[in-house]
Order: structure tokens, then C-alpha cells, then sequence
């Protein structure tokens, strides 16, 4: 029996959420709705510019495998903090949310914990200006095998390639995982990413149990339209997902697709909506349910999180689920 039904591998970010208007996010050249990588000294800047701050464990796919802990899953989490006040308080939220944090804060470490700095909108898009930190040092030293080979599901997140000890801890993962018996997959993190890393991603997708990313990742990743590129994806990976702002998902494993609306609702706060649409549907994965029911858990784990502040669910999830007669 496994150890973990599902274990993530990504940045550990402490998310810093503040509101702002789109006056603030010019007068600061801030580009509105995107990730940007920024450098300690503007990360210290923005920081100090923030009013109402509120603070959270975050980093992608630790907001997915938080959501996954919240639905009852046994769950852990591969990432890297400083020990310092921000790394504690993010190893002690992990845990608070249920998934054992594998790593302890690193003491003596030059580089502070991650943090990101996100501004949100009164139309509920958000800005975010990441400083890597200590999380970017992250290596295969850090991925344990009794961890990653003792899992059902490995999530790998995208952004780890940014760094190449992070790209082999990442590698490393998914080898422990599927040599254990386990499923791999990866989330493509966002279109900037998949460019910069197009022919490793390419390479790496044929060797995934499963890949999630929305239509500008996936077009971007076959470098043709939307059609195409899932049919080329369909033939490579085992599970493709794709979800399209507003309007439906798409699932296709083999000579099965599954199409899922969505219900459009404006957002109050839209972070980690392909956070927690990952965790819905991994929760599916991992339960059995079919890709369509997989893919409507997600969607209302997307729903969920987008109706407050914060990236992580607030909500009983699994009572959503009953509610919709999915479980």
C-alpha cells in the first residue's frame, strides 16, 4: 500500500495578498494578470507598497495538493523553505491543511523563503510578482524516494524548470514515482513557461501519465492552434486537460473525451482557480471516478476558491461534491 495517495513537488511560496486598483498597478509596472519573476530588492519594495496585507502558504501545486488534503486525501508536499519566520509559518500552514511537509525549514540558508506579492483587482484578476527566494534552490537532494516512490499520483509543477536543480529534482521525482508503481503528471504552469522550456516539455509530456494546461499553454506547446494541438497531445500523453477560460474543459485519454461546461461567475479574488481546478480533478484520478466526473470535480473546486479571497478552499468541498451527486 502506498504511503501518500497524492504528492506534490513545486515552489513553497508564501502568498502575500493585497487589493489595489489598476492606477497602482501602472504607476508600479506591475503588468496586470500575469506571474512575474522579480528580484529581492523590488520584492522588499512591493511588499512595503502593500496595504491590508493578508498572508498564506501558497506556490501552485502546494495550493493543489492543500486542496486535496481538505477533500481527506493523504497528501504530501516537496518543497523548499529558509528558517525564518515566513519558511515556519509556511512549513506550520502544510501542516495545519493536512499533508505532511516533507522538507524542514533550512537553517543557515543565504536566501530567504519565497514570497509572492499578488495585487488584486476590483474585477478579481490577479497580479503576481514572485521572488523565488530559497524555494529556486530546490534539488534532487530534496526529493526523497521513500516520499516520491510511495506515492499513487506525483504532481510536478512547471515553473521548477525555470532552474536546472529544479528540473533534475523534478525528473527525479517522477522516475521514483513511476518505478513505485505510481502515476506522474505536471501542471504547465503558464505560457511564458512552456516557452521557455518548450523542447524539454515536449520531450517530457510524452513520458506523463497525465498534463494539465489551459488553451494558451497547450497552443503554445505545439506552437499551432487549439485543435491540433490536442489532437498531437492526445497522442502523446495518457490524460490531457484543457481548460478554457469561460467557457468548457476538455479531457481526452485515448479514444476518450469528455467536454465539461462551466459556469461563468464573476470572481471575487481568481487565484488558484487552476490550483484547485487540478486538485478536483486529481481528487477524481485518484478516487476512479471517470474523466468526465473528474473533470466537474475540478470545476467546482475552480468555483469554490474564486468566490473569496485566498488561493486555498474555504468550503467543505467533499459536500459539494455529494450536493452535485458526484460522490
Amino acid at each position: 500500500m502506498s504511503k501518500y495517495q497524492v504528492v506534490g513537488i513545486g515552489n513553497a511560496v508564501v502568498d502575500v495578498i493585497s487589493q489595489s486598483d489598476d492606477a497602482f498597478l501602472s504607476r508600479n509596472g506591475i503588468q496586470k494578470g500575469v506571474m512575474q519573476l522579480i528580484e529581492q530588492e523590488r520584492g522588499e519594495m512591493l511588499y512595503d507598497a502593500m496595504t491590508n496585507r493578508t498572508q498564506s502558504p501558497g506556490g501552485s501545486v502546494a495550493n493543489t495538493i492543500a486542496g486535496l488534503g481538505s477533500l481527506g486525501l493523504s497528501t504530501g508536499f516537496i518543497g523548499r523553505v529558509h528558517d525564518d519566520e515566513l519558511g515556519r509559518f509556511y512549513a506550520d500552514g502544510m501542516a495545519e491543511d493536512g499533508t505532511v511537509f516533507v522538507n524542514p525549514p533550512v537553517p543557515g540558508g543565504e536566501l530567504p523563503t519565497s514570497r509572492s506579492m499578488i495585487f488584486v483587482s476590483p474585477d478579481g484578476e490577479r497580479s503576481m510578482n514572485t521572488y523565488l527566494g530559497i524555494s529556486a534552490e530546490l534539488g534532487p537532494e530534496d526529493v526523497p524516494d521513500d516520499v516520491a516512490g510511495q506515492a499513487d499520483l506525483l504532481f510536478l509543477e512547471g515553473y521548477l524548470y525555470d532552474k536546472p536543480k529544479g528540473k533534475d529534482a523534478f525528473e527525479a521525482a517522477a522516475r521514483a514515482c513511476r518505478a513505485g508503481g505510481g502515476k506522474a503528471g505536471i501542471a504547465l504552469s503558464d505560457p511564458f513557461c512552456v516557452e521557455r522550456h518548450r523542447a524539454d516539455f515536449r520531450r517530457l509530456v510524452k513520458e506523463l501519465d497525465f498534463v494539465i494546461g489551459n488553451e494558451h499553454e497547450w497552443q503554445s506547446l505545439y506552437e499551432t492552434d487549439l485543435s491540433s494541438a490536442l489532437e498531437q497531445a492526445a497522442a502523446e500523453v495518457g490524460i490531457v486537460v484543457c481548460t478554457r477560460s469561460g467557457h468548457d474543459v476538455v479531457l481526452v485519454q485515448g479514444d476518450k473525451e469528455a467536454v465539461v461546461p462551466v459556469t461563468e461567475i464573476t470572481p471575487v479574488d481568481a487565484t488558484g482557480a487552476g490550483d484547485q481546478f487540478a486538485a478536483g480533478f486529481l481528487y477524481g484520478v485518484a478516487t476512479g471516478k471517470t474523466l468526465e466526473v473528474a473533470g466537474r470535480m475540478g470545476c467546482l473546486c475552480a468555483a469554490e476558491v474564486i468566490s473569496h479571497y485566498g488561493a486555498r478552499p474555504e468550503a467543505d468541498l467533499l459536500e459539494m461534491f455529494k450536493a452535485e451527486g458526484l460522490v
